[in-house]
């Protein structure tokens, strides 16, 4: 009987030995969406020249989804609440994953509800005044700020977004009072600034390169942590001597959840097609006024950290109106 046993077993051993290796199903098997959680015109130009020719390495095409509202949070809350197997992803910038969780207590995501893949491309956030501006510099507007406090009308597009934040961050930091005028988005900020309606606005590059270029608008200083290369003669805050540093990386993430080795294979589509065209798609960012800037799922996950404590900090310390 023990020898029927033993071998009925080593049987079933053999049996399953035989049985052939379950593997995962490979990555992609169709489609990848990227919600873009914004209207046209901002986020997906920072995007689409790279999501474009990801799909050629991934061998399924990428596909952008449009779905605004409430600054980035319909959108980045659908894709935080989808399925973590990578096929929807958000088109991510700080405000929609960082700024929005944090002052719009009606999303019920947080920054930790995504996995980030990627950043992609760095636009830039400016505190631009007109070229008939007395000001030629950023030290003699905060002079003329000290001595005429809440005298100066910015605008931005539109209260508690990252350029209105930015701007109220720099005004404590400098010890500056001025008064916010908020607008219905970037278009709008930058036109009554040339409309002489504000003396300053404090804006995302690309509304105002156009304005920049034709001489009308002059950047005072730029946001971001070292100096654009569509503007290499306008300093950073910091290399003023300010401690605020924010620079405007765009990129994708996913749900939370999602598994590394699916962040991994985007990760790589995205850095094999920035290898292959990278003259291309550096020439079709140069338009706005961007640059690549590729970094890895580590590197992006600190930088979004880094952001989040810059405006967790604000909340807290700073008085903000609505």
């Amino acid at each position: 009987m023990k020898k029927i046993l033993l071998a009925a077993a080593m049987t079933l051993i053999a049996g399953l030995f035989a049985l052939p290796a379950q593997s995962a199903e490979p990555f992609p098997t169709k489609s990848v969406q990227v919600v873009i959680p914004f209207a046209p015109g901002d986020t997906d130009n920072m995007l689409r020249p790279f999501l474009d020719k990801m799909g050629e390495f991934l061998g399924q095409p990428v596909l952008l989804t449009y779905k605004a509202g409430a600054g980035g949070g319909v959108g980045a809350g659908m894709v935080a609440t989808s399925k973590p197997d990578g096929y929807t992803l958000v088109g991510t910038s700080q405000g929609s994953i960082v700024v929005v969780p944090l002052f719009n207590k009606e999303v019920k995501y947080t920054t930790e509800s995504f996995a980030p893949i990627a950043s992609l491309s760095e636009g830039g956030f400016m505190l631009l005044v007109r070229a008939d501006s007395p000001w030629k510099n950023l030290k003699e507007l905060i002079e003329y700020s000290k001595q005429n406090p809440k005298k100066i009308n910015f605008t931005t597009s539109g209260a508690m977004g990252v350029t209105h934040l930015l701007a109220e961050i720099f005004a404590n930091e400098a010890g500056v009072q001025w008064t916010h005028i908020p607008e219905k988005g970037s278009g709008p900020a930058v036109t009554a600034l040339l409309g002489k309606h504000v003396e300053m606005t404090s804006s995302a590059v690309a509304p105002a390169l156009a304005h920049i270029r034709a001489g009308t608008l002059r950047p005072l200083a730029t946001f971001g942590v070292n100096r654009l290369k569509a503007f290499p003669d306008v300093p950073t805050f910091k290399e003023l001597g300010y401690k605020i540093a924010s620079p405007g990386y765009y990129g994708i993430s996913a749900p939370a959840g999602t598994p590394p080795e699916v962040i991994d294979a985007i990760y790589q589509a995205a850095k094999k097609a920035t290898d292959k065209y990278q003259g291309q798609i550096g020439e079709n960012l140069g338009g706005f006024g961007a640059e690549i800037k590729l970094l890895p799922p580590n590197e992006y996950a600190e930088y979004l950290t880094s952001q989040k404590k810059l405006f967790s900090d604000a909340q807290k310390n700073l008085d903000l109106k609505q």
